[in-house]
């Protein structure tokens, strides 16, 4: 297999996933979810991720796809398409792996997905993160990470503007 070829084997479709979960919940691995549009993968998301990462056994991201995130970013966004977005994040050797999702909030994923820890970023609060109650009710936890300051897509684009 190419390097190319076990990035990609790493994005998984709603129906693949659910297989892959049966295998890595087998030997009673602990999963982490956590999702986000990761338009510009920057030095921010490669800490937030790692973090995310260090919560559990196997890391499931969720990806915005592209509608999801005309809906929800402003103008403009997404900069770059859902296959990029999905294969650059699927690259990170401590990403397990990728699925991408349409709607505006990840609630589906995360009820199709049960998994053990919630993440996201410390701009959350507990009680409005969504999928919490979920993962709560599963016996699970929810995990709010700091996230680096002074990183973020938004961030880049005004330097870019600025420049």
């Amino acid at each position: 297999m190419t390097h190319l070829e076990i990035i990609k084997s790493k994005i998984f479709g709603r129906d693949q996933i659910k297989g892959q979960l049966a295998i890595w919940r087998f030997p009673d691995k602990k999963i982490v979810w956590t999702n986000g549009c990761f338009d510009l993968l920057h030095l921010g998301h490669i800490d937030y991720l790692s973090k995310a990462k260090d919560q559990g056994d196997i890391l499931i991201v969720g990806v915005n796809t592209d509608l999801s995130v005309k809906r929800i970013k402003k103008q403009g966004r997404p900069i770059n398409d859902e296959n990029a977005r999905a294969t650059l994040v699927a690259s990170l050797h401590f990403v397990d792996a990728v699925i991408l999702f349409d709607e505006d909030t990840p609630y589906k994923m995360i009820k199709m997905i049960q998994p053990d820890v919630l993440v996201k970023g410390s701009d959350y609060k507990i009680e409005d993160i969504v999928g919490a109650d979920i993962v709560k009710a599963n016996g699970g936890k929810v995990v709010t990470i700091d996230l680096l300051p002074g990183y973020s897509t938004s961030a880049i684009e005004e330097k870019i503007k600025n420049a």
